[in-house]
């Protein structure tokens, strides 16, 4: 089958970073995808190779020239140019439309997955599309995770892959990785940070070279990696410093502990959606306070928790996760197709 992706990159690379992961697992499973997205300079460094099966194109300013694929995803509600869907409309079939929507583990997820939107007027008129909604139970579509992740990640050597790169820790120091948006409470976490031997790997973005070493602190300013180093990262370290949808997810299959930076909004929406998430995973109370405190909700607590709790809390978090299909294989399954 041939699958339509569109993905807009608004501010950051997480939209892109969600649609690049969709698009190579389904290339993996055997399905072709058209990525259609207006940026896709951040590809360069985030995915320098790429498999068969995914072709790239920028976003269509006027009539594309090509027929709809058997299936168009919209990524995050970014609409496909008008004249794509009136071609869609002639199509027929009709390709089937998804809105993959924003990732969030409030109650109104499990409510609107799956619910279709007729179209009644416009290029559209006589489509319908369904919204799909990532989620964290099994009344939602899931998260992203591609078959045989999770004995990657068990068979991974991280002091071996961090060695290999110059970036080991020396003695008696934990690892943790920093990857945020401009956040003032930085110098804060620094000094939690600094309160027991750390290496801090600054991952590139508006707080790396704010993080600066002191006693206790040692910092270490990383490259652009590729998505899947990237995600090597995560699972080499002791502790992950995330933000936005793509590294939050990412961090969670990782199994260790993790703080979120949630995109900040300026009606404080994201406050529900931070709590919602802590209410639904079970966080353990002290680490709650820290990511209050990181996302700005609260005073900073300082020295961080122990990491043991969050640890075990981590992986079992992580088990429970494993336990639902994966959000393509469960998007296979509400289109009525299979690889």
């Amino acid at each position: 089958m041939l699958w339509d992706l569109f993905c807009r990159v608004i501010d950051n690379h997480g939209d892109l970073g969600v649609c690049w992961r969709l698009a190579r697992d389904l290339a993996a499973r055997g399905e072709r995808a058209r990525l259609w997205v207006d940026d896709a300079a951040a590809l360069a460094w985030m995915a320098p190779r790429r498999p068969d099966g995914i072709e790239l194109r920028g976003w269509p300013e006027g009539d594309a020239g090509v027929p709809p694929g058997d299936v168009v995803i919209e990524a995050f509600g970014c609409e496909p140019p008008p004249a794509f869907v009136a071609r869609m409309a002639s199509r027929r079939p009709a390709p089937r439309w998804i809105n993959l929507e924003y990732l969030s583990a409030e109650d109104y997820v499990e409510r609107s997955h799956g619910l279709a939107s007729p179209q009644l007027s416009g290029p559209a008129a006589g489509l319908s599309k369904h919204f799909f909604y990532p989620g964290f139970t099994p009344r939602t579509g899931g998260l992203l995770r591609e078959p045989g992740l999770l004995e990657r990640i068990a068979a991974f050597d991280g002091p071996a892959w961090l060695g290999a790169r110059g970036w080991a820790p020396r003695p008696g120091e934990r690892v943790a990785s920093l990857f945020a948006y401009a956040n003032p409470r930085l110098p804060a976490l620094l000094d939690a940070l600094a309160a027991r031997p750390t290496l801090l790997l600054a991952c590139p973005g508006p707080l790396q070279a704010q993080a600066t070493a002191r006693s206790g602190l040692r910092v270490i300013a990383l490259p652009y990696l590729p998505q899947d180093d990237y995600d090597r990262l995560l699972w080499a370290c002791d502790l992950n410093l995330v933000r936005g949808e793509d590294s939050f997810v990412r961090a969670q299959w990782a199994g260790k502990p993790f703080v979120w930076h949630i995109y900040p909004q300026q009606d404080d929406a994201h406050h529900a959606k931070l709590e919602a998430f802590m209410a639904r995973a079970g966080l353990p109370e002290a680490w709650r306070a820290v990511w209050r405190g990181w996302n700005g909700l609260a005073l900073l607590p300082g020295p961080l928790p122990s990491l043991d709790e969050a640890a075990a809390h981590a992986s079992e978090w992580r088990a429970q996760l494993a336990m639902q299909p994966d959000l393509l294989t469960q998007l296979q399954s509400f289109l009525g197709v299979s690889s």
